[in-house]
């Protein structure tokens, strides 16, 4: 496939997979300040770990800024435990208010009214903030047009021949954005929710300005998580009613798909 065709490739998924599944409501949280916690969180662990977390600080009155700012880094790390890597991730978190203080007086407000590439970069320079964890914080919890990229997106486009097994972060990230730049975001009102769907989408914490750019991108990365997580998975690609096995060339998909395993 020639690098040109790769854009209107993913234009046609992210169609197919709105149109299948609908709006997915991620990231789930409360706060802008619980989704920043839980991108630190999240690095090399399983959700259901983070949510554990999640709740032992909420439960300590300690899911805030000025929590994070009081509680002395042992106890959050004891908090956090579940979530692995625990002391490392407590430092970071400490690390991030400290920096939040210093150049925004604690205002999350002030640092997400920064331009998004500045911003970037300003959070990639903080020790434990990678791209897909700087990108996440501007997207989920800021409301920025910054695709994330994470383990699921890069095996399904590398199963799909559309990336590149040694592709660099940022190229498969400016190949989303490249594609997306034109598409309009879903209609919700066309979709319909179950009643515990349609309550988690009112509790949910949604950032004041987000871009209908940005709209996109957070349902079509909510969207590719939930085919990596349901059907391409790592050790075996269940493709049988995954909106995107049309797309799925016969010369590109998994050994154990074309057999039916």
């Amino acid at each position: 496939m020639h690098f040109v065709d790769r854009e209107p490739a993913l234009r046609h998924y992210y169609r197919a997979l709105i149109s299948a599944w609908g709006p997915q409501g991620w990231w789930p949280a409360r706060t802008r300040f619980e989704v920043i916690v839980g991108a630190f969180l999240t690095q090399n662990t399983a959700w259901s770990n983070v949510e554990s977390a999640l709740e032992a600080l909420r439960r300590a009155g300690l899911l805030t800024v000025a929590g994070v700012r009081r509680a002395p880094e042992a106890r959050l790390a004891r908090l956090i435990r579940s979530a692995g890597y625990f002391r490392q991730k407590a430092r970071r978190l400490k690390n991030f208010v400290r920096h939040l203080d210093k150049r925004y007086g604690g205002s999350l407000e002030r640092m997400f009214a920064r331009p998004t590439h500045e911003l970037r970069a300003e959070l990639l320079a903080l020790n434990g903030i990678g791209p897909e964890t700087a990108d996440s914080i501007l997207l989920y919890a800021g409301g920025h047009a910054s695709f994330v990229v994470d383990a699921y997106t890069r095996r399904i486009l590398e199963r799909h021949g559309l990336a590149g097994k040694k592709w660099q972060y940022d190229r498969v990230r400016e190949l989303f954005e490249r594609s997306l730049e034109s598409e309009p975001p879903f209609r919700v009102s066309s979709f319909e929710f179950s009643e515990e769907a349609s309550a988690f989408r009112r509790a949910k914490f949604h950032p004041p300005a987000t871009s209908p750019t940005a709209r996109v991108y957070n349902e079509y990365h909510a969207l590719l998580v939930r085919v990596g997580k349901h059907h391409c998975r790592k050790q075996q690609a269940l493709c049988a009613g995954c909106p995107l096995e049309p797309f799925l060339a016969a010369k590109t998909r998994p050994a154990a798909a074309r057999r039916g395993i």
